[in-house]
């Protein structure tokens, strides 16, 4: 018989007796179950019993902490943020409930919340890397990319050797527009292979006017990305390789190839094409090029919004009969 079937037996069993001797059952003894219960994966059981073990004994933390568990289990995470946020009502400083309240917040998408939780944390524990990457990353999604970066920096052992931290780090600085994320991203590229990390890399070197760096890992990056890739999909990185050829080369034509083959693999925008045109740094043939080019990508985006407009019309005047 499993090992946990056993116990919740003989804690029954204890329960048992001491209910035919006429004697309370402890807070320690419904909590006992109730973990039991939750081992097993039986999480209503484990919610009746923990819920005694609460009542039984208010200040039991652990009992409210384990309720917290469940309801995050189950994916009620208003629920859980309550249980947890509830200890720290009694004891502000206990780390384990705060790390609970913090990560349920995340999963909430509360991140002003989040974001208090872990700065109290992180005043009690600032050596916790993992503590201080969630942070970060609450910050990042907050787009406080200043702070981000800040608090990733305190932990540099972190942001050399482990890929998570890294690639935060570089995407904090990007997003700050420093030529310091050039740096991060390659320590981050060295050891890891990410085409979509790759992609970000030739955009900071463009960005920073480093054509031919770019040019290289953009490459690189369409010949290791798949053709069903979302994000960079292949045309994204095949416009970005237009966009700098562009940009780098005003005589040659390549730049023009790549993009109408960028068009031909699915590519749409031409709000970013447009904005090629007008930033100033093409030559008067190639923005010419593109003139024509975005016009003919609007006119293809109304053409397909009128069909399906008309397409949709003809189905509501359909006769009933023949639906």
């Amino acid at each position: 018989m499993n090992f946990f079937y056993r116990l919740v037996i003989f804690l029954f069993t204890t329960l048992l007796i001491y209910s035919c001797a006429g004697l309370a059952a402890s807070a320690d003894e419904y909590y006992s179950i109730g973990m039991a219960y939750f081992d097993l994966g039986r999480y209503e059981e484990a919610e009746r019993w923990l819920n005694r073990a609460r009542q039984a004994d208010r200040t039991m933390t652990a009992s409210t902490y384990n309720l917290g568990r469940l309801a995050f289990e189950r994916q009620r995470y208003e629920e859980a943020a309550e249980y947890f946020e509830e200890i720290l009502q009694r004891d502000s400083d206990n780390v384990i409930a705060l790390r609970a309240a913090a990560y349920t917040r995340i999963r909430m998408g509360d991140f002003e919340t989040a974001d208090i939780h872990y700065s109290r944390l992180l005043a009690l524990v600032p050596e916790s890397a993992d503590d201080g990457y969630n942070h970060a990353l609450v910050l990042y999604a907050m787009e406080r990319f200043e702070q981000a970066e800040q608090v990733l920096a305190g932990y540099p052992t972190a942001v050399q050797e482990n890929k998570d931290v890294m690639l935060l780090y570089a995407r904090s600085q990007s997003a700050q527009n420093k030529i310091e994320a050039i740096d991060s991203y390659a320590a981050y590229l060295n050891v890891n292979s990410d085409v979509r990390a790759r992609y970000e890399y030739a955009l900071v070197l463009e960005q920073h006017e480093l054509y031919a760096r770019s040019l290289e890992e953009l490459r690189s990056a369409i010949s290791e990305i798949s053709s069903s890739a979302v994000n960079p999909a292949r045309y994204d990185i095949r416009f970005a390789i237009a966009r700098v050829l562009l940009i780098a080369d005003s005589e040659s034509g390549e730049g023009i190839t790549e993009l109408e083959t960028a068009i031909s693999e699915g590519f749409s925008d031409y709000e970013a094409v447009e904005e090629l045109i007008n930033s100033g740094r093409l030559s008067s043939s190639h923005q010419s090029s593109l003139t024509r080019i975005a016009h003919n990508m609007r006119y293809s985006e109304e053409e397909e919004s009128s069909d399906s407009e008309s397409s949709d019309s003809d189905s509501l005047d359909s006769d009933p009969e023949d639906l």
